[in-house]
């Protein structure tokens, strides 16, 4: 079984106006310190749980980009990961260029994922987004010039004011830009950030933003990028490995402020305290368990789907005649796929997939 290693970088330039993930601001790249943090902290669990060497390493944040290349190796040295290993590393365009991506590339990083999220400059002004798209475009060059042959491009969907053309544009500006894998999320008004606060105009309604999705499925897939997730499209063999790891229910510890993990189906966090986790006083918080619940609700956002005889052997669980029932609709309307054994949502399915798992496990 795979197992991951989580490494949050919790500072970023600007905090973008939709951003709900836990951030503080650093004009100066990342403290000495915090590096020195991780450091222990990958040696304390390491220690304590007999870890193997992880399978993926991904730093994400935040901006991992601030990092320099030689924190990013010191973390690697102190990760070990395995042979082979997916190492993943988050980047805002603006703070890359050729020579530290060369460095993040000799550290040991081998996936670049890029912030890229449109290639409307008025939408990334709108976003609260510190770069242009001229900037990701010159960022997405500099990745090939360097070497990294595994780059993952990050967009958003159904911004303020969107439209087909601006898609259109953005999944030209990555293609030439050589991504191997997009991720392509629908923006979301979280609580507590500065959209959730006061809601920008032009947003399109619930009906246009699973339009704007169900298109970006099927242009993406004319284009070569195969939906294997709700949110990420790959082309054969890009697909991101350690996020799989979370999606299958495998272990993974993710370390710093607010960073989730998952060991032997136990689950545990830390709070959301840079400075705690500085002092070294940031305890992991117990979160519960990873049940059959868990596996069901992750498992139905891949494409390859649920199967139900894994369920049964891990889980020791079977759907009830209800439940079945329940599938037998969704297939109906066009919502699934079940064959006896797997039960796949569809594209129009997985827009509404919440929904679904509040049908089938409420």
């Amino acid at each position: 079984m795979a197992f991951g290693l989580y490494l949050h970088i919790p500072y970023c330039l600007a905090k973008c106006r939709y951003c709900d993930f836990y951030s503080r601001r650093a004009s100066r790249g990342v403290p000495e310190e915090y590096v020195a943090a991780l450091e222990r902290a990958i040696a304390g669990f390491y220690a304590r749980e007999s870890l193997p060497p992880p399978n993926t390493v991904y730093f994400g944040g935040g901006t991992p980009s601030l990092l320099s290349p030689a924190q990013a190796a010191r973390l690697l040295a102190a990760a070990a990961p395995a042979p082979g290993a997916e190492v993943t590393l988050e980047a805002n365009p603006e703070t890359v260029n050729e020579k530290k991506l060369e460095g993040f590339l000799r550290a040991g990083v081998n996936r670049l994922s890029l912030g890229v999220q449109t290639a409307r400059n008025e939408s990334l002004l709108r976003l609260g987004r510190p770069h242009t798209a001229a900037q990701s475009r010159a960022a997405l060059a500099a990745a090939k010039a360097a070497g990294f042959a595994n780059i993952s491009g990050d967009i958003m969907l159904a911004l303020p004011h969107y439209s087909q053309a601006e898609f259109r544009e953005t999944l030209e500006l990555l293609q030439q830009g050589g991504a191997a894998h997009i991720s392509a999320y629908l923006l979301k008004l979280e609580p507590g950030t500065a959209f959730g606060r006061t809601p920008p105009e032009g947003l399109p309604t619930d009906d246009q933003a699973a339009e704007f999705y169900l298109a970006a499925v099927e242009r993406l897939e004319q284009a070569g990028y195969a939906q294997y997730e709700i949110s990420n499209f790959a082309r054969p063999g890009f697909e991101g490995r350690h996020n799989l790891i979370y999606w299958n229910c495998g272990d993974y510890l993710g370390l710093g402020p607010a960073a989730h993990s998952c060991l032997g189906g136990r689950r545990f966090y830390f709070p959301s305290s840079t400075g705690a986790f500085l002092a070294g006083t940031a305890a992991p918080v117990p979160d519960g368990g990873c049940g059959a619940e868990d596996f069901i609700i992750l498992q139905l956002r891949l494409t390859t789907g649920l199967s139900l005889p894994a369920l049964k052997e891990k889980y020791n669980m079977e759907f009830t005649q209800k439940q079945l029932q329940f599938v037998e609709k969704c297939v109906s309307a066009g919502y699934a796929r079940f064959n006896g054994h797997t039960l796949r949502l569809t594209p129009a399915g997985l827009i509404i997939q919440n929904s679904i798992l509040c049908g089938l496990l409420g």
